[in-house]
């Protein structure tokens, strides 16, 4: 990938080139033979600016270059037919029966509101010896990401759950699958959380090369593919199990909206290390890790931008939460997926 990526909150600087993503580009980038922008619309288009020979065509150049609704119309005209991941199943109606509980939400609970039953379609719980203590996000295929720290290497004594509400209670969409394999990141650090990060591989069904039948309640994230997609103060998502401030676990899903923080080190000074992303507001607390923290584009696209890690002092003020940034190891989980798995048209 490129590494001249650069984020323009709302619009382009001049000279530069508007992904649908969000993610501007240098002029010299569009054209160059590498797809920086999700879909390649920077190399498939004729964008040859013209020479600027008086403040008319000044004018109606810079605002080719700045207006992203033409773009992102044309992406999505274009592509999402195509599309597999990012994408909620809107059209699934969840059903009332699903569980007798549905109606004793409760709001405010640390680490955010309860979720309905299958409103957060990517999120999957892991399941060890039949215990979950960990969350994690469907990639799709037969893949699942989640934190380092929540895995060991014996596949056999894990399994994932897919479209799970309450944590020991199945609903009619919940489908459990055991893993295959587990490839924990080489340079994970178990004492100081560095490369926090894992891809699990599910068995396939018999006779299949899918590990699931169809299920309408099921989606996949999409993988972020430049550390720059997403900038400080853009508001993302985080969901899970996680336990409160006095260590009482949740039993119904959990989601927040928190921020995500520019100059981490100034909470964690050198604790914070590559790789790892800081979002706060509403932290995630223990029993939450490797559950998704998932940031939109300007698109409509969701990507899995971090995976719950690590953090002091659970929900107070001045600690916000720490996770691994997927971005950063978007070449390692290609290299484990394969291409198809984590870029539709950026390949």
């Amino acid at each position: 990938m490129s590494l001249l990526l650069q984020l323009c909150p709302t619009q382009c600087r001049r000279s530069a080139f508007h992904c649908p993503s969000g993610v501007c580009i240098p002029q010299h980038a569009v054209r160059d033979g590498v797809r920086d922008c999700l879909g390649g619309i920077d190399e498939d288009i004729i964008t040859d600016k013209p020479s600027q020979t008086n403040d008319t065509e000044e004018s109606e150049t810079e605002a080719f270059y700045t207006d992203p609704l033409f773009e992102i119309r044309a992406m999505r005209s274009q592509y999402e037919s195509k599309l597999q991941c990012g994408i909620p199943n809107m059209d699934y109606t969840y059903k009332a029966d699903d569980s007798s509980t549905s109606s004793h939400r409760q709001k405010r609970l640390v680490g955010g509101e309860e979720a309905l039953p299958t409103q957060i379609q990517w999120q999957v719980a892991i399941q060890e010896d039949g215990s979950i203590h960990c969350g994690g996000v469907y990639l799709g295929g037969c893949w699942v990401l989640t934190a380092a720290h929540c895995v060991r290497s014996n596949p056999k004594s894990f399994r994932v759950k897919f479209s799970l509400w309450e944590k020991h209670r199945q609903q009619s969409t919940t489908d459990s699958i055991p893993v295959k394999r587990i490839s924990i990141h080489p340079q994970y650090n178990s004492q100081t959380y560095a490369n926090d990060i894992a891809v699990l591989l599910l068995e396939e069904l018999k006779l299949k090369k899918t590990c699931m039948l169809e299920n309408p309640a099921v989606r996949s994230v999409c993988v972020p593919w430049s550390t720059l997609q997403f900038p400080p103060d853009h508001t993302c998502t985080i969901s899970g199990w996680g336990r409160d401030r006095e260590g009482k676990s949740a039993s119904i899903l959990k989601w927040a909206n928190v921020t995500l923080i520019k100059d981490c080190q100034n909470y964690y000074k050198d604790r914070f290390l590559p790789g790892m992303e800081c979002a706060g507001n509403v932290d995630s607390c223990q029993g939450d890790s490797g559950g998704p923290l998932v940031c939109k584009d300007d698109s409509g696209l969701s990507y899995v931008w971090g995976l719950v890690s690590w953090g002091d002092k659970c929900g107070e003020p001045g600690y916000p939460g720490v996770y691994t940034k997927v971005a950063h190891y978007f070449d390692w989980i290609r290299s484990i997926t394969g291409t198809p798995a984590v870029a539709k048209f950026n390949q």
